[in-house]
C-alpha cells in the first residue's frame, strides 16, 4: 500500500522496524542519495509497523488508559484504518528521493517523537535563533531562521547559525498524544479560563495565529510557543521546517541561511514534493495528521496515597493555576471527540515566564512568553522543560519563573514528604 504520491528511493529498503515499538532504524544518507536527481524515482513500498487492531474477547481493550500510543477509545473501523495508514507515515525514513531536505533537521517523525511510543516526545533539540535589540526580536528571516536546519543532504549547504544572532534557544520535541482531543476544545472554554485566571493575579493570553489549514485567525495550541492552531497545520509545517518536504500549506522551501543560489544548486524536487495520492487524494502530511488526531492522550495510573495527598498539594500550590486540570471538548463529528474529558493539565495559554522564557517572539508570543505545557504523560517525557536543562521534575518546579514564582516558592516552602508527595501524584496523571 503506498501512502501518498512521493516514491521512495531503494535505499530505504535497508531500514528496519522494531515490531515492538515501531520505531524505524534510518539508514544514512548515501552519496547516491545526495546527487539523485528528480527523474527516474522508483515506486517503493512503505515498511509495514504493527497496526492498532480491534481487540478480541480474550484481550482486555487497548485503551489509552492501558498504554502509551494507543489510538483513541470509541473510533470506527474507518478512522482506526486512517489512525494506521497515518502511523506508518510517520514511521517512514525520508531521502532526498523523496523530497528530503536539502537542509532538514530530520528525515522522519518518528525520529524526534518516539518516546514512550510513536507519537511521544524526545530529548532531540532544535534550535532557534535571532537578534534582540532593545529589546525587539528580529527572527533574521532572510538569512534562514528563526528555525536551524542541523542537517543537510549536502555538507556543503549545511546552516550555520549567523555571527549577528543574539539570542539562540534550544527547543526539544513535544510528546503528540491526545492532539485530537487538544484540538476539539472550543475556543469559548480557554478564552473562559483566561478570565478566571484574573482572580489568581495570572496574566494568560491567548496566543493568536493565522492557520494555513483554514485561513482563519484561531488560538495556537501546539507547539511552544502555541504557534499553530490545528493538528493539520502542526503537521504541514513539520514536514517543510523540520524535514524540508514542501507541500501545500508551506509550499516554500528553506534556503540555507537564506541563500537562493545554493536552494537552486541542490533542490532537485519540484515543489510542493508532498503530493496527494491519486486515490485517497491525501498527501503524506494528512495522513499523518490523521494518525496525530486519532491517537489518544497518555496512560493514567491509579493514585496511591502519596498520590493523591499530592493532588490536594497541587492545588494548594497553585500550580492548578495554569496548569489547569481538565477541560472538555465539544461537539464534534468524530464521535470518539464529542464531548469528551481532556485531562491535560494546561491552560493552553501564554504566560510570561519571566527568566524561563527563551527569547524568541512568534507571532503574538513575546519573548518571555511560553504556552503553559501540558503535564499528562510527563513521567515519560524527560528531560524537562522546552529546552531539556532539567533531568528531573523536581528541577523543572524549581526553575519556574515569571507568572509562576509564586507556586514555585510554595512549593519550595514544602517539606520533603509533602515535595514527594506533589511529584509523586505528577507521575501519575
Amino acid at each position: 500500500m503506498r501512502i501518498g504520491s512521493r516514491p521512495l528511493h531503494v535505499a530505504i529498503l535497508a531500514a528496519t522496524v522494531l515490531a515492538a515499538t515501531g520505531i524505524l532504524v534510518q539508514p544514512a544518507l548515501s552519496a547516491s542519495d545526495r546527487n539523485r536527481p528528480n527523474a527516474g524515482r522508483v515506486p517503493f513500498k512503505r515498511p509495514a509497523v504493527r497496526p492498532f487492531t480491534r481487540p478480541v474477547s480474550s484481550l482486555p481493550e487497548l485503551t489509552p488508559d492501558t498504554v502509551f500510543g494507543a489510538p483513541l477509545a470509541g473510533l470506527t473501523d474507518e478512522q482506526l484504518a486512517a489512525f494506521n495508514t497515518g502511523l506508518a507515515a510517520f514511521n517512514v525514513a525520508e531521502t532526498p528521493a523523496s523530497g528530503l531536505g536539502p537542509i532538514m533537521n530530520n528525515r522522519s517523525c518518528i525520529a524526534c517523537h518516539g518516546q514512550a511510543a510513536a507519537g511521544g516526545g524526545s530529548p532531540i533539540r532544535v534550535t532557534r535563533f535571532g537578534r534582540t535589540v532593545n529589546g525587539v526580536f528580529d527572527p533574521m528571516g532572510a538569512l534562514g531562521g528563526s528555525l536551524l536546519q542541523q542537517n543537510s543532504i549536502d555538507p556543503r549547504i549545511l546552516e550555520t547559525i549567523p555571527a549577528e544572532a543574539t539570542t539562540r534557544a534550544p527547543r526539544q520535541s513535544t510528546p503528540l498524544f491526545g492532539m485530537g482531543l487538544v484540538e476539539a476544545i472550543p475556543e469559548s472554554v480557554i478564552l473562559s479560563n483566561a478570565e478566571q485566571q484574573r482572580a489568581l493575579g495570572l496574566n494568560g493570553v491567548p496566543s493568536l495565529v493565522t492557520d494555513p489549514a483554514s485561513g482563519q485567525v484561531r488560538i495556537g495550541r501546539f507547539g511552544w510557543k502555541a504557534q499553530h492552531a490545528s493538528v493539520l497545520a502542526f503537521s504541514a509545517d513539520a514536514y517543510t521546517n523540520e524535514m524540508g518536504i514542501t507541500n501545500r500549506l508551506f509550499p516554500q522551501e528553506n534556503a540555507p541561511n537564506g541563500n537562493a543560489a545554493l536552494l537552486a544548486q541542490f533542490d532537485r524536487i519540484a515543489d510542493p514534493e508532498d503530493r496527494p495520492d491519486p486515490v485517497s487524494g491525501k498527501a503524506d502530511f494528512e495522513f499523518v495528521a490523521d494518525f496525530m488526531r486519532f491517537l489518544g492522550p497518555p496512560p493514567v495510573r491509579v493514585l496511591t496515597p502519596s498520590a493523591l495527598q499530592g493532588k490536594v498539594l497541587f492545588d494548594q500550590v497553585r500550580c492548578s493555576g495554569c496548569h489547569t486540570p481538565q477541560m472538555m471538548t465539544g461537539a464534534n463529528t468524530v464521535a470518539a471527540l464529542n464531548f469528551k474529558p481532556v485531562r491535560l493539565y494546561s491552560d493552553l495559554l501564554l504566560h510570561d515566564m519571566g527568566a524561563l522564557g527563551d527569547g524568541i517572539a512568534d507571532g503574538t508570543a513575546g519573548p518571555r512568553d511560553m504556552k503553559t505545557a501540558p503535564l499528562w504523560g510527563l513521567r515519560a517525557s524527560g528531560p524537562y522543560l522546552h529546552d531539556g536543562r532539567a533531568t528531573t521534575v523536581d528541577q523543572a518546579i524549581q526553575q519556574h519563573d515569571g507568572e509562576a514564582a509564586a507556586s514555585r516558592d510554595a512549593y519550595r516552602a514544602l517539606d520533603a514528604t509533602a515535595r514527594q508527595q506533589l511529584l509523586d501524584f505528577l507521575d501519575s496523571i
